[in-house]
């Protein structure tokens, strides 16, 4: 009899019918429910770009639900492709959802700072927030959606094109050696790493002499690379070396290396979601003026700001700690007088960082009622959006009366498939309706 321990595995299944049987068989040993908490996490990369426990947008779901999150969100790079399959598992499993995708875009008006790519001056991280649906086949909002996809794809080609000539012993091809390692031809640079580890251990023929290679590429003693070998360590040590600044097959990226900003914010409002500002940390010359920023980003139809905590105050230098809370408090409250909601999470796409922030003491207790609140927001969009046609974006409301009616639909209790069904059933005109009298009321019942 499969046990739970044999479906979680499953659950990173790259067979989609068998993730999605993994699932349901964990669905029905109906577990003891875990104790709800405020604490959510809306940026998780699943295995569709990188995750770094290869974690499915099912498993995520599941370890979410498991943990009694307040709600989750998938983020991934340049694709889409865990859209349908997160929502159907956090509907199951009735966990508030919403669906994000990341990439990196060029910022002309400040081409000549860093942002939030260091070494990288004009290069910003972004993001598409509630993304609801695939876009139709032939749209132009899927023509936008494969060209990030296949943007992405040469960078990964011409990254290993600079890097093999340095590691003729192993080289690597991007279809035979990168590819199968995901389950659907969305690679990241993460990948090409672990594609490079493999085929050297491989090309090398035993553990030891796999760490002579890395000693030699990474210039760093056999004592050091042999403690870090077998690890997520001699991965990162790996990566620094061949892919970031001033590694083997790094270059400066230009203004042609990432779209615009301007025309992903475009692309993103025509898929009825939400462009989203990232924020660093805000020691780069482009965000020591956060608010400047924003009111920049909002200028192109940015509607939110992601933040990922943990970088904003967990250090063991007191004077660090100190710099990253002061510019987490004045980002927050910058936001919140914009009227942008926060997403925040933590990405788990490096492996050591923390499943979900705590909000529930210490540093982040303060930014609690503003991160719970952006949630709400976030989740109260992708319900409009997805069954009431009625994204964020083009709410005509003013921004305050906007978001309390958002944060009001995000804080119902979690959809379940039964009410997804007959909110499909309604029709978008009269789930609008029955939206607004759900929230009128702060529960699932009309009038």
């Amino acid at each position: 009899m499969t046990n739970q321990c044999d479906r979680e595995k499953q659950l990173d299944s790259f067979d989609a019918q068998e993730r999605r049987q993994a699932l349901e068989g964990l669905a029905a040993l109906k577990l003891p429910p875990a104790k709800p908490t405020d604490n959510h996490n809306l940026h998780f990369h699943s295995f569709f770009s990188y995750n770094a426990q290869d974690w499915s947008p099912s498993h995520i779901a599941w370890a979410a639900h498991r943990a009694g999150l307040y709600a989750a969100g998938l983020c991934d790079f340049d694709v889409l492709d865990g859209l349908e399959e997160f929502y159907a598992a956090s509907a199951l499993l009735g966990l508030r959802a919403t669906v994000n995708l990341e990439t990196r875009v060029y910022l002309r008006e400040y081409s000549e700072v860093e942002i939030t790519s260091p070494g990288e001056p004009g290069v910003t991280y972004i993001m598409g927030a509630g993304f609801t649906h695939q876009p139709a086949p032939g749209s132009a909002q899927a023509a936008g959606l494969q060209a990030y996809r296949d943007g992405a794809g040469a960078r990964n080609l011409a990254l290993i094109d600079r890097i093999n000539p340095h590691l003729p012993s192993a080289a690597v091809d991007y279809a035979t050696d990168v590819l199968p390692l995901t389950p659907s031809g969305s690679a990241t640079e993460r990948h090409i790493i672990r594609a490079y580890v493999n085929k050297a251990r491989a090309a090398a023929g035993s553990d030891e002499a796999a760490i002579e290679f890395w000693a030699g590429i990474l210039g760093k003693d056999l004592e050091t690379v042999k403690a870090a070998y077998g690890k997520p360590a001699l991965e990162e040590m790996v990566r620094s070396r061949l892919a970031k600044k001033g590694g083997l097959g790094y270059v400066q990226p230009s203004v042609d290396t990432f779209p615009p900003a301007d025309e992903f914010a475009q692309w993103v409002l025509a898929c009825d979601a939400m462009p989203m500002v990232t924020w660093l940390d805000g020691t780069s010359e482009g965000e020591k003026d956060g608010r400047a920023m924003l009111e920049c980003l909002a200028a192109k139809g940015c509607a939110a700001v992601n933040i990922i905590p943990d970088r904003n105050w967990n250090y063991a230098d007191a004077a660090v700690k100190a710099t990253k809370v002061a510019n987490l408090r004045a980002i927050v409250a910058a936001a919140d007088d914009l009227g942008m909601p926060l997403n925040i999470g933590t990405e788990m796409n490096k492996a050591g960082l923390p499943f979900v922030d705590d909000l529930g003491g210490g540093v982040l207790s303060e930014f609690k009622s503003s991160f719970l609140r952006g949630a709400r927001i976030m989740v109260g969009h992708c319900l409009l959006a997805r069954y009431a046609a009625l994204p964020y974006t083009q709410c005509t409301e003013p921004v305050a009366a906007k978001n309390t009616f958002y944060e009001a639909v995000g804080a119902l209790t979690p959809l379940t498939a039964a009410r997804a069904a007959r909110l499909t059933d309604l029709g978008p005109e009269k789930a609008l309706a029955a939206f607004r009298d759900f929230a009128a009321r702060g529960d699932w019942t009309q009038s």
